[in-house]
């Protein structure tokens, strides 16, 4: 088990499986030192755990959960690519969607939890620069959706 798989586990979590994609896409790809991963929903064994928008549905507690499990599923697209999540050398960026209710402007809040994810598992190598974006609709009717840019450490 990676040192990094070790931490997850340490906090009581488990690497999912990867999400599979549900379009014409790849859930994550490699490029040179990168890897970039598609948005990621928060599945939780094949399903949504929660759907609607957050400020009405769903509550901000809630999505801040929901995006912790996002970032969960993005690690493992992560390793799906790499095979090692121990390659990580950082997270470059960190991008989020919220589906929001018109009045809902808490969207830094509900993606504190992928950053604070990335945080307690990666340590120093998760902090990271972040757009919190709140839209309209996401698929499925999911509350959160995040994707991650990481560089690798040199091979």
């Amino acid at each position: 088990m990676s040192l990094v798989e070790g931490r997850i586990a340490e906090l009581g979590l488990t690497l999912p499986e990867v999400v599979p994609p549900l379009a014409a896409y790849q859930p994550a790809v490699r490029s040179g030192a990168y890897v970039y991963t598609a948005g990621q929903l928060p599945m939780v064994e094949g399903r949504l755990p929660v759907t609607g928008k957050v400020g009405a549905e769903v509550t901000p507690e809630e999505a801040k959960e929901l995006a912790r499990t996002c970032a969960l599923n993005a690690l493992a697209a992560v390793k799906s690519v790499t095979g090692d999540l121990d390659r990580i050398a950082r997270v470059v960026k960190v991008t989020g969607f919220v589906a929001s209710a018109p009045d809902f402007t808490g969207q830094p809040a509900v993606l504190n939890g992928a950053s604070e994810l990335l945080g307690e598992v990666l340590g120093d190598r998760g902090v990271h620069a972040r757009s919190a974006v709140g839209v309209a609709v996401l698929p499925l009717d999911a509350p959160v959706e995040v994707e991650i840019q990481v560089e690798l450490a040199q091979d």
